[in-house]
């Protein structure tokens, strides 16, 4: 089984994020880079597949020569080997151009199965892995919970908005996968030792593509950046009994903000 794993690095969920003087962008000098939390699952259920099955695993990711410590952080997971396809300015590229740059990629590369994280933590977004599928005209399965193969064949259950659908495909197939599907292992520092030593490409748009020239000319413009306006302090309403209080909350609610 030849896996494909995309990759994305983004800042750590717990970073502070501060907004530059332009108000388009955000400091990236003081922000922490992780893999993607979502393509830490992507990571794992291949390793999964891998180890039960036999193949190989390869991590594929586009973006600044920064990148490349998410792909070593899943070639210490226990991924094979690594692409990364670098450009300077990812922000550049819009998520279709991306998803069409990654296919050029994987096109050049035995699969039978990709794996995707069904969004970026950092501009939440969620269309390069199905836009991959497309460009690749192969199923695309989103959402993925769980996963079972057999004779040559996938069935996923997938989470679409509050229940399960179970979806089933043949091979090659791409699969966003969400929270739940599995547990991600930490990088151990075995792992990481010999990630150092696995094969990790560099490659330029030139490498993948005849028209190099055509991409990086983002459709989409950023307006701007803001963070989210504070929270009013919520109210304690007393009284000595329930009715008391729901009849405080009734009155507030139709004297002070007008809503009933």
């Amino acid at each position: 089984m030849n896996i494909i794993v995309l990759v994305k690095q983004t800042p750590a969920t717990e970073s502070v994020i501060q907004i530059s003087d332009d108000g388009r962008s955000v400091l990236t000098d003081t922000v922490k880079w992780i893999m993607n939390p979502y393509d830490e699952y992507a990571v794992e259920e291949a390793v999964r597949i891998r180890d039960a099955m036999g193949g190989e695993i390869t991590i594929v990711s586009l973006g600044p020569a920064k990148f490349a410590e998410a792909i070593r952080t899943g070639l210490a997971m226990g991924a094979d080997k690594g692409v990364l396809i670098q450009v300077d300015a990812v922000q550049n590229y819009d998520e279709l151009e991306i998803a069409e740059i990654l296919a050029s990629e994987i096109r050049r590369t035995p699969y039978d199965l990709i794996l995707a994280g069904q969004k970026a933590v950092d501009d939440d977004g969620c269309l390069v892995g199905t836009a991959v599928a497309e460009y690749l005209s192969i199923p695309g399965v989103p959402l993925v919970v769980e996963q079972t193969i057999a004779d040559n064949s996938i069935q996923c259950v997938c989470d679409r908005d509050g229940g399960e659908i179970v979806l089933k495909s043949n091979f090659p197939v791409l699969l966003t996968v969400q929270k739940g599907l599995n547990e991600p292992r930490f990088a151990s520092m075995p792992g990481i030792m010999k990630a150092k030593k696995k094969p990790l490409q560099i490659k330029s748009l030139s490498d993948v593509t005849d028209t190099p020239e055509k991409y990086g000319r983002s459709k989409m413009q950023l307006g701007y950046v803001r963070h989210a306006p504070e929270r009013k302090a919520g109210r304690i309403i007393e009284g000595e009994t329930t009715a008391v209080k729901v009849s405080e909350l009734v009155r507030l609610l139709h004297e002070k903000e007008n809503v009933i």
